[in-house]
This record gives C-alpha cells, structure tokens and sequence, in this order.
C-alpha cells in the first residue's frame, strides 16, 4: 500500500515550492516571449493582409491603365486609317485631275493639228482647184475668180467632210 510517510510530504512541498520558484522565474519570462511572439506574427499577417491589399489596388490600377493603353492605341489605329484612307482618297483625286488635265491638253492639241491639217488640207485644195480650173479654162483667172472658186470648193468639201462625219 501507499505509504505518506514525511519524505512524501516534504517531497510534495517541494514539489509546490519549485513550481512557485519556475513560476516566477520561467513562466513569466516564457509567458512573454509567448505573447510577443504571438503579437509579432500577428503583426506579420496584419502587414501581410495590408501588402496583400495594396498589390490588388496596384494591381486594379495596371489593369485599368492597361485597358485605358488599349483604347487609346485602338483610338490611334482607327484615326490612322482614317487619315490613311483620306490620303489616299486624296491622291486618287490629285490623280484624276492630273489625268483629266493631260486629256484636256492632248484634246487641245488634237483639236489644234486638226485645224492646222485642216488649213493646209484647205491650202492644197484651193492650189489644186485653181490649177484643175484653170487648164480647164485654158486660161489665168483673176484674183476675185480664184476666191470664188475656193470658197465654192471648200463648201462642197466641207457638206462632203458633214455627210461623211453623219454616216461615221
């Protein structure tokens, strides 16, 4: 059986003894050193839930920014090809009116050797009637026949040169 003698009793107020004496010394300290390190970590995660916080702020700041880049780079290439397309629509016109200017000028100076080859048609004409009449006639005419003729002979070429240009 069990057995109290004194040393049971003495080791027990030891024992009581002990812990006040642990208590005092090491408990407290520990207790300490506990709670700091407690407070610390909880300190650690306070910082990192606020990190976390201002890199999701940061974060949504990019994206908008990012979003905002993207419209304003979309906004540079439709008013790129806007321009693009003026320009080229520009050019397209500086060209027609080139080529219309070349064509009115080739149209002039078509126009211009028509009546120069037309006057000299005329010239030769006259030349050739007034010989043809005149070895006809077997004789000179005068000035005022000559012109007579002429003008007789370049209306029936010009009604000619009409009904030729109608049935054309």
């Amino acid at each position: 059986m069990l057995d109290f003698t004194v040393t049971f009793g003495i080791t027990i107020l030891n024992f009581v003894i002990l812990f006040f004496i642990l208590k005092a010394i090491l408990f407290k300290p520990v207790s300490k050193f506990m709670e700091a390190r407690a407070a610390k970590i909880q300190n650690d995660i306070d910082s990192a839930a606020k990190d976390k916080e201002q890199a999701r702020q940061i974060l949504e700041r990019y994206e908008m920014k990012l979003k905002d880049a993207q419209a304003e780079a979309e906004t540079i290439i439709r008013d790129a090809r806007k321009q693009a397309a003026a320009q080229a629509d520009k050019i397209v016109a500086e060209g027609k009116k080139k080529v219309e200017v070349v064509i009115a000028n080739a149209n002039r100076q078509i126009e211009a050797e028509y009546k120069a080859a037309f006057a000299l048609f005329k010239a030769e004409a006259a030349g050739l009637v007034i010989a043809a009449s005149s070895r006809l006639l077997q004789r000179d005419l005068n000035q005022d026949d000559s012109s007579r003729f002429v003008k007789l002979l370049l209306q029936e070429l010009a009604a000619n040169a009409a009904g030729a240009a109608d049935k054309g």
